[in-house]
């Protein structure tokens, strides 16, 4: 019995409590039906009593044996209806809480059915044939063409080009690889078909790696007790006071079993599951999924907050920064020759420029001709002028000027320098008031991990309020960090969008992943999807959350009222066993009733 699930005891229930009213009043077979009644009771107690057995063992205090106490006593005194109205509606709460803590599904099938599957290997003739990744073998060479990821962990051999790194490290910026470059599995190719040697088998990629870390952050979860057993041992130990003072005074052992009916902890047990799964609700009709219910509890409390930056603080999507000339040359004129040469390209820099000359009202220039040269840039002819765009390297090879440390392309018409634009990932306009909402919601620490360089994050971070910034980390590296927060800062909940996130939110309390374009591995890993693209959401997400426990509290804390003041009536023996099973189920109603509160807001 204590191998089925909560629903199939149910079934079982209430299927046995038809077949027993069916012996004793259309068959008029009443011992039979207490014989049935009491072995099936008996049966369940049983398995109830091994249940909060290793509950206990795990360190944690549940409302078992409120339940079991009640069931026993009644029993045994020969009020077996009393009893079946207790297992129907106690199994009942926990099929429902069942529901509420599995709503979704936090499996990691979604990674790993997103890894690399397929790689173009270079046969001893030279063909090209699609393999399994995983009968690459180290020293094997490969094809990765345009836009494709990287199958697993290689170094270039052959061409060079632009590799989108921001689901593995979080750095916003392709980062530029030429020959004998190491490149990870998991990376998105840019505009180039390159030739890559094999460093790594697939079971050690990067990409594998960040499964396995995954596994393992879940399978050690953070221990966590909930609202409804906190208040349990208080109240068990209550009941058990005054059943135990109820039969002493009267010398009547059904006194016991009818104080311990009022009392079955239902409101304990399906008061705060209706709460958590009407906040769910209402979380979901604002864009949030919440995949379990203690998360509620665990986000309404929480005392530190870490964020990715590249796509959750920012947009994940480069813009032009600054557009600077170095001649006589007029920004737009600039702008315009720029963005004229770059309007047939792909690269995620063109589509950048050519949205932001756009949007300045500039239109573009006629092209006699164009040339684009791999990794250096584009040679294009516009109004009768030889216009370069690209690398400083390509378009002014004699100029004194230095690169800039960021994102940067340069321009030159007939040869003369004349200017550059540089790029940035923009702050999310939500971002600033998110945190503050967030420090006056409770949560005292607010810190940022990223994959990113020191000093970007450290002007994104002071832009938005951020005081504690850590850059330049590895996914192993955010895991340690989020470990090393004290339990004084629990619970911890992180925010992010990428594979490289995955591992982190499935270590902290709660993870939360921005998912309208994130990745599905973060979203698979993470507690709570923020399915729209809005930061705020996140500060929405710890509101609700807040609101469902208030009132899950006030629901629980009602029940309890009540039915320690039918305990104290019971105690005087003027409420029968049965009739006592039925008032507590009208206390289960009001109970529900006010739980039901959570569903609903002002806001919505």
């Amino acid at each position: 019995m204590s191998r089925l699930s909560h629903k199939q005891k149910l079934y079982i229930i209430i299927g046995i409590a038809a077949v027993a009213v069916v012996l004793q009043y259309l068959l008029h077979l009443k011992l039979y039906a207490q014989i049935l009644v009491t072995l099936v009771g008996a049966i369940i107690a049983l398995s109830m009593f091994k249940e909060m057995v290793h509950t206990l063992r795990s360190g944690k205090y549940g409302v078992d044996l409120l339940a079991i106490l009640a069931v026993v006593a009644t029993l045994s005194v020969g009020e077996y209806w009393a009893s079946m109205v207790i297992l129907i509606m106690l199994t009942g709460g926990d099929t429902l809480e069942d529901y509420a803590s599995h709503k979704a599904n936090t499996e990691l099938k979604a990674l790993l059915d997103n890894s690399p599957q397929i790689a173009h290997k270079i046969m001893d003739d030279g063909d090209i044939d699609d393999v399994s990744v995983n009968d690459v073998k180290v020293g094997d060479k490969i094809v990765v063409k345009p836009g494709e990821i990287v199958p697993v962990d290689s170094f270039i051999i052959k061409g060079s080009g632009l590799f989108d790194e921001s689901s593995l490290t979080g750095e916003s910026k392709p980062v530029e690889k030429n020959l004998r470059d190491n490149v990870m599995s998991g990376s998105l190719n840019g505009d180039n078909s390159v030739t890559l040697q094999v460093s790594k088998l697939a079971k050690d990629s990067q990409y594998q790696q960040l499964v396995k870390l995954v596994k393992e952050a879940e399978s050690t979860p953070a221990h966590f007790v909930r609202m409804a057993d906190r208040y349990a041992v208080p109240f068990t130990l209550a009941a058990i006071l005054i059943s135990l003072a109820a039969w002493f005074f009267s010398g009547d052992p059904h006194r016991l079993a009818e104080v311990l009916v009022v009392a079955s902890p239902c409101p304990l047990i399906l008061a705060a599951p209706v709460a958590m799964v009407s906040g769910m609700s209402r979380a979901s009709r604002n864009g949030i999924v919440v995949k379990n219910g203690d998360v509620l509890e665990k986000l309404a409390t929480a005392k530190t907050g870490a964020f990715d930056k590249t796509g959750t603080i920012t947009s994940g999507q480069l813009t032009v920064q600054d557009v600077v000339t170095t001649s006589s040359m007029k920004v737009e004129e600039l702008l315009q020759l720029a963005a004229s040469a770059e309007q047939e390209s792909s690269h995620i820099l063109a589509r950048s420029l050519v949205a932001y000359t756009d949007n300045q009202n500039i239109d573009l220039a006629p092209v006699s001709s164009l040339e684009e040269k791999t990794g250096k840039g584009i040679e294009a002819t516009i109004n009768h002028k030889n216009v370069k765009v690209g690398k400083l390297k390509f378009v002014a090879p004699n100029s004194e000027m230095k690169p800039l440390a960021t994102t940067t392309i340069y321009v030159s018409v007939d040869d003369e320098l004349c200017g550059y634009v540089t790029f940035t990932d923009h702050v999310r306009p939500e971002a600033k008031e998110t945190m503050n909402t967030l420090k006056a919601l409770g949560v005292k620490k607010l810190m940022m991990l990223t994959g990113d360089q020191e000093k970007i994050a450290q002007r994104v971070a002071k832009e938005v309020g951020i005081d504690e910034v850590k850059a330049d980390l590895l996914p192993q590296d955010k895991i340690t960090a989020l470990q090393n927060i004290p339990k004084s800062g629990h619970p911890t909940f992180m925010v992010g969008d990428g594979v490289n996130d995955a591992p982190s939110l499935a270590t902290v309390d709660v993870g939360i992943a921005m998912g309208a374009h994130g990745s599905t591995a973060a979203s698979e890993s993470a507690d709570v999807v923020i399915l729209k693209d809005d930061l705020s959401r996140v500060s929405k997400a710890v509101t609700i959350s807040r609101d469902t426990i208030k009132v899950a509290r006030q629901s629980v804390l009602l029940g309890i009222a009540i039915c320690t003041a039918l305990m104290l009536i019971a105690s005087t023996g003027i409420i029968p066993a049965f009739i006592g099973a039925m008032f507590q189920k009208v206390v289960d109603t009001v109970s529900i009733l006010w739980a039901l509160k959570a569903r609903y807001s002002h806001e919505q």
